[in-house]
């Protein structure tokens, strides 16, 4: 099950990600309100479980941004409900196993495949509300002060702050913060966070700092709840369902996405339902031992690719070296500062948020845009599920209006005048250009449902010289499928490989100028009114052409 023949760069990939889980660990477990040992513990099982039988072979399984905060929101509660943790801890852990029993019945299913279909828009939206959650939820920490437990009321009680403020605990997070952003100027081969962590916790430690500490950490290895999940009340099912729905859900999200990057990462191809399956066992496993459930992390496996990772080893690895740190530095952990911690989890947030979203906010069209900050609103201020499926809904029901108004136009157009250029088959192409030339025909709208069909094309594409767009029969594009094509032609440029727009209509032309992909990327003289005219650039290279409809 377990390939060795690239051993040691899986080892060395493991050694660097348990390095930076480490820390996000201890700081989403003390955030989550069940303790560090809780990040620590979900880290460790999801890891190694995951690594061992889910479907994407480098991914790096763990306590995530997203999983965090809607794990928190589940303690907090539950705790309201039964009054303090150890009263509530039945039901917490059963809700986080019942989240991993989702996912392997997702993944049983089949459902990972229509994880595709989720619009940008939505992505966008749902994670900017996640990062802004994260940090709202460390302004308390940041100036050494216990913050309150949801959004709303932070914000309604910022105005406490300044009468409270320990200084101390604010010069460790802004040292935490700059040192994350600036040691990587000076290198990268150490972490910059275990850097940020381990340096501030030894300053805090050797001069005596008065400021919040995590506190006592459990030795040893974890317990395993089996007995309490018997004895616990399962009178009030719904209380756990709802809940182990939202975080299966998310947590399916976050690691297919994941997943797709490591799929870009190492030209390999994951299997979604399998991955699903994985996370599940892994969240289970977790959830037994009062971990947090987790997810695919996306910045762990990217630096467990560039450390040489490529098989399922790396992601045990990741997990048996923080459970090396579980039975031997507990003692130690239990001095980390919180305005460290929460110096960490503010650069956590602020990479989560999509800033490449938000900065387009008024390029796009504007029923994405609409769309993107109704669901970031809702997600920060109302429900993470319901953010989703309130995105879902709009975003179907405006496509919808958009491709009937589209298709109004296009047959008053075609009544007015013959506006379609006839389509050149495959025989009279081929006889005119050569074989380092792909053409590839797209039928119908650029939008959120074609984009994880595109990618796959791109991905598999052969090595030519030249490709080329036929956009003649595309009436519409989206936000989703914006990025896509951008991100498709960068990754074309990086393998050196010239891109040609043909026949673009009027919104696609005008959305892809806005974000600088035309005229920008794509230089305007390489975009043709029309493929007659593309005909005598592509004759300067080979003899046959390959066609693709899609």
């Amino acid at each position: 099950m377990i390939d060795t023949k690239n051993l040691s760069g899986d080892m060395f990939g493991g050694i660097t990600a348990a390095v930076v889980a480490l820390p996000l660990a201890l700081a989403f477990g003390v955030q989550s309100g069940m303790g560090a040992i809780a990040g620590l513990y979900g880290a460790i099982a999801l890891g190694i479980l995951a690594a061992i039988f889910g479907g994407t072979k480098t991914q790096i399984s763990g306590p995530t941004g997203p999983m965090a905060v809607v794990a928190a929101v589940v303690i907090a509660g539950e705790i309201a409900l039964y009054g303090s943790l150890e009263a509530a801890i039945g039901t917490i852990i059963a809700t986080f196993v019942l989240a991993g029993v989702f996912q392997v019945l997702m993944g049983v299913s089949g459902i990972g495949q229509y994880v595709r279909y989720m619009p940008y828009p939505v992505i966008s939206g749902f994670m900017s509300g996640i990062g802004s959650i994260i940090i709202l939820m460390q302004i308390f920490p940041f100036f050494g002060l216990s913050s309150p437990a949801d959004s709303v009321a932070i914000i309604s009680s910022l105005s406490e702050i300044p009468s409270q403020i320990n200084m101390q605990a604010v010069g460790l997070a802004i040292g935490t913060i700059a040192t994350i952003y600036l040691f990587p100027k000076i290198t990268k081969k150490v972490p910059s966070t275990l850097v940020a962590l381990i340096g501030f916790t030894l300053l805090s430690v050797l001069a005596g700092l008065s400021v919040p500490i995590i506190g006592d950490i459990p030795k040893g290895l974890p317990d395993v709840h089996i007995d309490t999940l018997i004895k616990m009340d399962w009178h009030h099912p719904m209380v756990m369902v709802i809940p182990a729905l939202t975080l299966a859900a998310l947590g399916a999200i976050d690691s297919l996405l994941t997943s797709v990057v490591a799929d870009n990462m190492t030209k390999t191809k994951h299997s979604s339902n399998r991955e699903l399956i994985g996370q599940g066992v892994g969240n289970i496993g977790a959830g037994l031992i009062g971990g947090l459930p987790g997810a695919g992390a996306t910045m762990r496996t990217v630096v467990n690719i560039n450390a040489g990772g490529r098989g399922r080893l790396s992601g045990v690895v990741h997990g048996l070296v923080l459970l090396v740190v579980l039975l031997g530095a507990g003692e130690y952990a239990r001095l980390i500062p919180l305005p460290v911690l929460a110096g960490i989890l503010i650069t956590v947030g602020l990479g989560i948020i999509d800033t490449k979203g938000l900065k387009h906010l008024r390029l796009v069209p504007r029923s994405d845009a609409v769309i993107m900050v109704i669901v970031l609103l809702l997600t920060v201020f109302v429900d993470l599920l319901q953010a989703v499926a309130v995105g879902m809904v709009m975003a179907s029901i405006l496509f919808m209006k958009q491709m009937g108004d589209t298709a109004e136009a296009e047959a008053y157009a075609d009544n007015m005048e013959d506006i379609h250029e006839s389509t050149l088959d495959t025989q009279q192409i081929s006889e005119e250009v050569r074989p380092k030339v792909y053409i590839q025909h797209f039928n119908g709208p650029i939008f959120f449902g074609f984009t994880s069909h595109f990618n796959k094309i791109i991905s598999e594409l052969p090595q030519v010289r030249i490709i080329v767009f036929r956009m003649e029969n595309v009436p519409y594009i989206d936000q989703s499928g914006m990025y896509a094509l951008e991100d498709a032609v960068l990754a074309l440029k990086k393998r050196d490989i010239t891109v040609l727009i043909t026949g673009i209509k009027k919104q696609p032309e005008a959305m892809l100028k806005q974000i600088k992909l035309i005229g920008g990327l794509i230089p305007q003289e390489q975009v043709y009114k029309d493929f007659t005219t593309v005909m005598n650039f592509i004759s300067i290279v080979g003899k046959e052409v390959e066609y693709k409809e899609s």
